[in-house]
Parts: C-alpha cells; sequence; structure tokens
C-alpha cells in the first residue's frame, strides 16, 4: 500500500509537473532549447575528448602502456614541448636494458602508402604501419583470421615480406571475405603476402589515423634499421606488473645518454650542437589511449573547447536557476495554500524538483540528438586533403550517462536551492501577499552578473581564435599557390632525372597547362630535408632546409629570383661531390653570407661521417615557405637540381617526385587531374601518378585547427551572448513586474520617464559591470594559460577587449529596452486604483 500510494504521488507530480510546462509553453521551451544547447555542446565535447584523449586502446593492460618520450628544454609559449621519435638500433638497445622490467615494442608512425593488389596496376591508399613482431603478443591480441606477427619476423632484413591487416580495412575493402588470407599486393619494390587479420576493435597505436596494414619491423630497409640518426619510431613499454615507472625510466635514460655519447663521436659537431644532443630528457608519457601527433595537436584546443562549453552551460543553468526563482514568486500563494492544507515540505521539495526533472530530462534529450549531429561534423572538419582523419564517437552508453550526469547536477546544483526556498517559505505572509521579493531580486541579479562573467570569458576567447586565423591566414607564403596543381608520381623501377624531365615536357603540351616543373614533394606538405653546412670553412650553428626542383620551378610557383640564375638542364648530371650549383634564399645570403654577394661563393654540405659535397651559389631567390607550420619564421634555405646525387634521398635516380603544374589563366587547375594522369603514364609507363593536390588545399590545411577553433569559438560565443540576453531580459522583465505599483505611484506622483528607467535598470546593470570587470579578469587569465593556441594575439590588447564590451554593451541596452518600454506604459492611475 505504501509503495503504490508513493509511486502514486510520484505520478500525480510528473503529470502536474507538465501540466506546468505547457500552461508556460514559450518560457519552458526556451529553457529547454538553450540547456538542450548547452547540454549538447559539454557531450560533444566530452565526446571528441574520449575518442582522442581518453579511451584506452584495445590491448590487455593499457594502464601499463608507456610510450618513451623527450622533454625538449626549449619551451613553446612557455611551454616546454615534448617529442617521442626514436631511432632502431637505440630502440634494441633499450629493449635489453629494461628486459627484466618491462617489455618494449617498436611502431612506426602510421603512412599513407600506395597498394596496388594483383595484377591491378591502379594504386589506392592505406595506413601503414612497421610494428616489432611480438607487439601483438605484448598486447594480448588473437588473430580474427589467420596469424599475427611472432618474434621470427623480426629476423633479417627482408625475410619476411608478411602483413597482416585491420579488421575495419578487412571489412571496408575485403567485405569479409575469407580468401583474403594469401593475397598479395605491391608497396613500392616489395611484395607482401597477406597472413592475418588482427581482432575487431584494433587499429594500431596512433590515435585518430587507424592502421590499415601491418608491416614486420624488419621488412624497412636495411639502411634505415642500421642508422642510429633516422629517428622515424616510437618506443612503447609496457611495465611488468608491480614495476614502478620511475625504475624503467632510470635504465632507458643511462642508455639514451650512452647512445648520444656514441652519436657524438661519429659525427663533426660544433660545442652548440654537442651540447644540444644532451639537453633533453627523457619521460615516459602515459600511452594507454594511444599516441599520436594528432593527440599532441589538439589536445590544448580540446581541453580550451571544454571550458568554453562549460561555461555556456553554466550561463544556461543560471537561466534556469532564474527561471525557478521567478516561478517560485508567481507560486507563493499556490505553495502556501498546500502548506495550510498540510502538504509537508519534503512533499512541496519533490513537486517542484520533478518540474525542474523534465525540463532537464527533456534538454538532455535535445542536448543528445544536437550532439549526434555536431560531433561527427566538427570531427570531419579536422580531416586534412591527404590525411583522412577516423576519430570512432559511438553514441554508446556513456555518452547517455554523461549527458544524464550533467542534466542530473544542473538539476540538484541550480534547481535545488529555488524549490527550497519555496519550501520554506511562510504561508501566511504569501497568503498576504507579501513575499520577500527584494532578496530573490538581488539572487537573480547575482545570476546575471555570472552569466555576464562567463560570457564576457567565452567572447574574448572567441575573438582571440577569430584574430589568429586571420593573423595565420595573412602570413606570407613568398609563392603564388592559385592555378597550381601538385602530381606525386613513383617510378617503379627508379628513373633518372632525364625521364622525369621527358614526362615534365609531355605535361607541357597538356590544353589548360601553363608551365610544368618538378619537385621532390609539395611545398608545406609536412616533408623535409635538412643539411648541416659549412661556410667558409666553418660549420654554422644551425641546419638548413635542402630542397631539389627543376630548372623553371621558381617561375611555375611565381617564386621571384633576385639575382643569378636558374638551374640548366643537365646540371643534375653533371653534379659531383667536388662541384654542384647551389641557388639559396635571401634568408641563407643573409645570414650566412652576411653583406657580402653570394654569387660565386661556395658553401660545403656536411654529413657528418665525412662525405661532405661542395656548392657554388648561382643564384639568390625570394624566402618562400617550405616547412607546414605557419607559427615559424622562414628559414635559410638552399635548392639543389632535381635527382642530383645530393639533391634528393634517392640520388641521381629518384624513385618519386612531384610534378607542378601551373594551370592556364581561367582553367580550374583540378580539372586538369585525368589528362595529366592519362599523360604522365602515356610518356612513361614506369611513373604512376599515386596523389593529385591543388597547393591552395595544402595551404588551406594548415589552418585547419585555428579554423575549428574560430568556428566553434564564434558558434559558442553566440550562444552564450544569446543566453545572457534571455537571462539580462528575463530578470528585469521579473523586475519590472514585481514594482508595478511602485512604479505606478512614482509616476502618478511625478516620477520622469528618465528616472522610471533608471529606477527598471540600475541596479541589474551594476550587477552587469560587475560581472563584465570580473570577465575581463578571468578571460585575460584563460588566454594565457592557453597562449600556445593563440598567434599574433593577446587578451590585454585594446582592440580585443573592446569586442566583448562592445557586444555586452549593445546586448544589455537591447535586452532592457522592452522591460523599460513596459514600464513606462504602466497606468498610473490604475495602479491608483488598485491600491
Amino acid at each position: 500500500m505504501r509503495q503504490a500510494t508513493f509511486w502514486g504521488v510520484i505520478r500525480s507530480d510528473a503529470i502536474y509537473g507538465l501540466r506546468r510546462l505547457w500552461q508556460t509553453k514559450v518560457t519552458s521551451a526556451a529553457a529547454i532549447l538553450s540547456l538542450g544547447i548547452a547540454i549538447g555542446a559539454c557531450t560533444s565535447s566530452y565526446r571528441l575528448l574520449d575518442a582522442l584523449l581518453l579511451r584506452s586502446l584495445a590491448v590487455a593492460h593499457p594502464e601499463r602502456l608507456y610510450s618513451v618520450a623527450y622533454q625538449s628544454a626549449d619551451s613553446v609559449d612557455g611551454r616546454p614541448s615534448t617529442y617521442d621519435s626514436n631511432s632502431y638500433p637505440e630502440f634494441l638497445r633499450m629493449k635489453a636494458a629494461v628486459q627484466d622490467h618491462a617489455r618494449m615494442v617498436a611502431v612506426s608512425y602510421a603512412d599513407r602508402s600506395d597498394l596496388t593488389y594483383g595484377g591491378n596496376e591502379e594504386m589506392e591508399k592505406a595506413f601503414t604501419q612497421y610494428i616489432s613482431g611480438d607487439m601483438f603478443s605484448v598486447f594480448g591480441l588473437r588473430p580474427a583470421l589467420g596469424r599475427l606477427f611472432g618474434a621470427g619476423d623480426d629476423g633479417s632484413p627482408g625475410a619476411h615480406p608478411v602483413a597482416v591487416i585491420a579488421y575495419a580495412y578487412w571489412t571496408a575493402r575485403f567485405g569479409r571475405d575469407r580468401s583474403v588470407i594469401g593475397r598479395t599486393f605491391r608497396m613500392g619494390d616489395g611484395l607482401f603476402q597477406i597472413v592475418g587479420v588482427a581482432p575487431e576493435g584494433f587499429a594500431g597505436t596512433e590515435t585518430g589515423l587507424p592502421v590499415d596494414v601491418f608491416l614486420p619491423m624488419a621488412m624497412k630497409t636495411r639502411t634505415t634499421l642500421e642508422s642510429w640518426n633516422n629517428f622515424w619510431l616510437r618506443a612503447l613499454v609496457e611495465l611488468n606488473p608491480g614495476v614502478a615507472p620511475s625504475v624503467v625510466r632510470e635504465s632507458l635514460s643511462a642508455t639514451h645518454r650512452a647512445v648520444e655519447e656514441q652519436r657524438a663521436q661519429s659525427m663533426v659537431l660544433t660545442p652548440s650542437q654537442r651540447r644540444a644532443l644532451f639537453k633533453d630528457a627523457l619521460v615516459l608519457a602515459p600511452a594507454g589511449s594511444g599516441r599520436s601527433n594528432l593527440q599532441r595537436d589538439y589536445r590544448d584546443s580540446l581541453i580550451a573547447l571544454a571550458v568554453l562549453v562549460g561555461l555556456v552551460l553554466l550561463i544556461a543553468a543560471a537561466n534556469l536557476a532564474n527561471l525557478m526563482n521567478a516561478r517560485g514568486v508567481e507560486r507563493a500563494r499556490e505553495m502556501a495554500i498546500r502548506q495550510s492544507l498540510g502538504a509537508s515540505g519534503a512533499r512541496l521539495l519533490q513537486l517542484v524538483l520533478i518540474e525542474s526533472a523534465w525540463i532537464a530530462a527533456a534538454a538532455m534529450l535535445a542536448g543528445v540528438g544536437f550532439s549526434n549531429w555536431a560531433t561527427p561534423t566538427v570531427a570531419g572538419w579536422i580531416n586534412g586533403p591527404d590525411t583522412p582523419i577516423h576519430l570512432s564517437v559511438p553514441l554508446d552508453g556513456r555518452v547517455w550517462a554523461f549527458s544524464l550526469g550533467v542534466a542530473l547536477l544542473v538539476t540538484l546544483l541550480f534547481g535545488l536551492p529555488p524549490a527550497l526556498r519555496m519550501r520554506g517559505g511562510r504561508p501566511a505572509v504569501s497568503l498576504r501577499g507579501g513575499n520577500a521579493t527584494p532578496q530573490r531580486r538581488r539572487l537573480m541579479q547575482a545570476w546575471v552578473s555570472a552569466q555576464v562573467a562567463f560570457c564576457i570569458v567565452v567572447v574574448l576567447v572567441a575573438g582571440m581564435f577569430v584574430r589568429s586565423l586571420d593573423q595565420l591566414s595573412r602570413q606570407p607564403l613568398g609563392y603564388h599557390s592559385d592555378g597550381v596543381l601538385n602530381l606525386e608520381s613513383v617510378a617503379r623501377p627508379a628513373l633518372p632525372a632525364v625521364y622525369w624531365g621527358q614526362v615534365a615536357e609531355r605535361l607541357r603540351s597538356v590544353p589548360g597547362v601553363a608551365s610544368v616543373a618538378i619537385a621532390g614533394w609539395p611545398l608545406m606538405n609536412g616533408e623535409s630535408a635538412i643539411s648541416a653546412i659549412a661556410v667558409q670553412g666553418v660549420t654554422a650553428e644551425t641546419f638548413a632546409d635542402r630542397y631539389g626542383v627543376s630548372p623553371g620551378w621558381f617561375q611555375t610557383m611565381g617564386i621571384p629570383l633576385v639575382r643569378g640564375r636558374d638551374f640548366r638542364p643537365g646540371e643534375a648530371v653533371a653534379f659531383t661531390r667536388s662541384y654542384g650549383p647551389a641557388i639559396v634564399n635571401e634568408s641563407f645570403a643573409r645570414q650566412y653570407f652576411g653583406g657580402l654577394d653570394p654569387l660565386g661563393r661556395t658553401f660545403t654540405i656536411v654529413d657528418g661521417r665525412g662525405g661532405n659535397t661542395a656548392l657554388q651559389v648561382v643564384g639568390v631567390v625570394g624566402d618562400a615557405r617550405y616547412r607546414d607550420n605557419l607559427r615559424l619564421a622562414l628559414r635559410p634555405m638552399f635548392y639543389l637540381p632535381f635527382g642530383s646525387s645530393a639533391g634528393s634521398a634517392a640520388g641521381p635516380a629518384p624513385t618519386r617526385g612531384t610534378f607542378v603544374i601551373r594551370a592556364a589563366p581561367g582553367v580550374a587547375p583540378l580539372t586538369l587531374a585525368s589528362a595529366l594522369r592519362a599523360a604522365v603514364v602515356g610518356a612513361r609507363p614506369e611513373l604512376r601518378v599515386s596523389n593529385v593536390l591543388a597547393q591552395t588545399e595544402i595551404v588551406a590545411s594548415k589552418t585547419i585547427r585555428q579554423r575549428v577553433l574560430a568556428l566553434l569559438g564564434l558558434f559558442f560565443g553566440g550562444v552564450a551572448v544569446l543566453l545572457a540576453a534571455v537571462g539580462l531580459y528575463g530578470v528585469l522583465e521579473y523586475s519590472v513586474r514585481q514594482r508595478r505599483r511602485e512604479l505606478g505611484i512614482r509616476m502618478a506622483l511625478g516620477a520622469r520617464g528618465w528616472h522610471i528607467a533608471g529606477q527598471v535598470v540600475w541596479a541589474t546593470f551594476m550587477m552587469v559591470g560587475l560581472g563584465a570587470a570580473f570577465g575581463i579578469g578571468a578571460g585575460i587569465a584563460c588566454a594565457r594559460y592557453f597562449a600556445a593556441l593563440f598567434y599574433g594575439v593577446r587578451a590585454a590588447d585594446a582592440g580585443v577587449l573592446g569586442v566583448p564590451l562592445l557586444l555586452l554593451g549593445v546586448t544589455a541596452g537591447l535586452a532592457a529596452l522592452p522591460a523599460v518600454l513596459r514600464a513606462l506604459a504602466i497606468d498610473p492611475a490604475a495602479m491608483l486604483r488598485s491600491e
């Protein structure tokens, strides 16, 4: 009977709460919509954080997994930078040093490679990763089909051309065909056989870049595997049970220092370069959720967005608190009658909380729906033109639990205090109409002050994101990217530079093509090559960037030739260690030749093993952006003939290169892609175009993160302003309603309109000013904490601070106008008659 009565009361209160919400449809819908957007934004932020930083890898013991990383003494915006690249010989030495305390595996950086299956000569892209043979067993993984790698697959280089494909790749590419075992594919000059399928849910250790094909570490080239100076892999450590990370870190640090001593003895270094080898400290970074450059690049961005959406949630919750306060005043007489008829305080509390719960539940459903659209959309924005990102953001039980938790938290924190005040009211006073409105009004004004402070922080940070994007977009490139198309191509077998030149000549005859040149790779695509150089016998304290290009490349890219000449046809063939032509940029000429004329002067490439190459400067060109980070200053750089022995990693017979095409005026470069592909194959069957990229796409991809932050910042800033305006309007409207009689009497006694307007807005606007002051201080502190996310802008700049303050003033004025007009429209005679 008691249970039946209890649930009957709950059901009755729930139905009554729904009726109350329906009676105030407009205000209830506004509260639900604003809170729903805030909960949805919080849920989306959580899903992105979870996908990138929180969700554990599908391995046996993610809590014991670490990555060997190095913390640089050089700081970025006041914070130490961290990197985690290692050479394979050093990894083997580290693995032996800690074998009693931990197990180590090596994984290369995931790379987008060109594959061909069977007799099909069409290339397709897939993410590949070289791994230690025992990685699967260390991670406790079993095959979904076939077999996985074992320690035996780490034998002599090139002895085990086998591959394991990921479960998702098996599903998408082969439709889960079980006969995939035994199939072969070609990658570069190697032929690999598929021997197994990895378990479902495991796609490598690079979060955001799911690996399609795993290859044994021993299938890397012998030169790469034996090099102490080629840093191309991550070293992962799984601690044995009960072993502290500090124990393993000490052993690894000692091993790393010994390796650096060995490297220093084998190279010709200046004192500064020698000190640089030992300045970085080895650390063990947690890797239970994976380890990737995407995490490094977006960690602070996602945390900053989480802070912004948290503030938006607080603004929406403050609106809910003010709504419940206002309803408490309106229902004071109803609550007094209920108390007089015997209703207990607990029953009144239950009645009000159920109404708040209805609002929170509806807002939660709206928020989850909003998140289900917003999360994949934002994740899609992160994609670059040649690096598709995949973040798993399922709408699972964890997401629902998070949304429910946020809704309950909002209900308890912002719905409970008004409910307690309603329960604690005095029936006799309420029945006489004597509500304690001044206290409620001050409380609502305090909530408005908090809303304004939060709004200022959100708008200030959003404005800095937009200004940073504008500053980065204005960075000089040094070349004209419009109309340029890059055809990344591979040769099988390797082709001498003269044959690449013949293909370029064939491409010049394609209709719509203005000019064609060749380079090692597209500018700003993330690849780079550097060399230590000696000028007048003195080794430089810094490295210079190196790039191989063909004659006519500077003209095709629109880079001005300041002095001297371009490369000539055939100079790549004539290139020797005793002489080779080089073209330098203006930064190189300034830094290494001072005010002297660089033409005819020589410098030397120092490779650290005595195999130096002498170069003579034949030309000087304008500075052009080579690296993919727009925040970095333009560096000293020298150019070598494409296909020369020092201008290409492959030497005089490159295995890959990029045809750089400038389209004729009025021709969209991407419309030429099909004709250019066919022309390449027609000119030399040994060549295949592996990728086509417009230079404008590459440049735009370098501001993806800032663009995402600017777009989301603008959205959240707009929502914050809207919610703050709604809150301010609600408080002023409530104030006018509660003071109608007082204001009418003042008007009957001769008060002027401006005096009445001041009576309406003065106290609230004082709280707005107080909130703005706190908001500016908090916004500046927040901007300083996330300084690494901004470029060329400071929170304390007058132009930056002026935007949120101006926006706040306009918003406050518009929100106050209806309340002022309503106050001025009060009929004094009617108020006196009611008295």
